[in-house]
């Protein structure tokens, strides 16, 4: 039985407690188990929260220790929202660094592993928008995740790793749909938003498995 591994922030976690939450790793579960029953485990190991320098402190615990054939990354927002709202957000550079020295001891504990990115982004909503306290927010929001999601992109290049770009999809359907519908205060996914991730998740997989 191969093990599945999905990993990132509260767009992963999604109320998981000690199960697969609400969101995406749920919806990829259902279906992968539903069409291979018995040839996957799945974890859920996503924090609310997490930086990248989060994730990688949980890098034995959480990831090496549970010897999983297969992960899944989407990090990054919070790398931005926390310095817009707190001053303790990680800037681009140290992010890129951070996630090579993640990928690099990851690969070497676990040499066959296959590793998907996925890209972070955010679109214009209420978590996102311009405030009186903060009247460039979007501006900021929108420049900086794209940085993160241009690292990520170039991580991905950089060690052969399949990148799941999400961005473009989002804004795609934004055309369809008001933002909220999608992303409902600009980071977070709705149901809808959710399915979108998982398609592209399937779609990923499926070229690597």
């Amino acid at each position: 039985m191969k093990t599945i591994l999905f990993q990132g922030d509260s767009i992963t976690d999604c109320g998981r407690g000690a199960g697969l939450g609400c969101g995406y790793p749920l919806l990829v579960t259902a279906s992968l188990g539903c069409e291979h029953p018995n040839e996957y485990t799945f974890y859920n190991r996503g924090i609310s929260g997490n930086r990248i320098v989060d994730l990688y402190a949980r890098i034995k615990q959480d990831i090496i220790n549970l010897k999983p054939d297969y992960i899944s990354f989407l990090i990054g927002v919070n790398d931005v929202w926390h310095e817009i709202v707190g001053h303790n957000g990680v800037e681009a550079d140290k992010f890129e660094k951070i996630y090579c020295m993640l990928i690099e001891e990851i690969k070497q504990a676990l040499p066959n592993v296959k590793i998907m990115i996925l890209e972070p982004f955010c679109l214009r909503a209420h978590a996102t928008e311009n405030t009186e306290e903060c009247p460039d927010k979007w501006n900021m929001f929108n420049s900086e995740v794209k940085k993160r999601a241009e690292k990520a992109k170039k991580i991905a290049e950089k060690y052969n790793l399949s990148f799941i770009s999400l961005q473009d999809k989002f804004d795609d359907v934004a055309n369809k749909a008001e933002n909220t519908y999608w992303l409902y205060d600009g980071v977070h996914p709705t149901a809808m938003g959710h399915e979108l991730i998982k398609q592209e998740w399937l779609k990923s997989f499926n070229s690597i498995k």
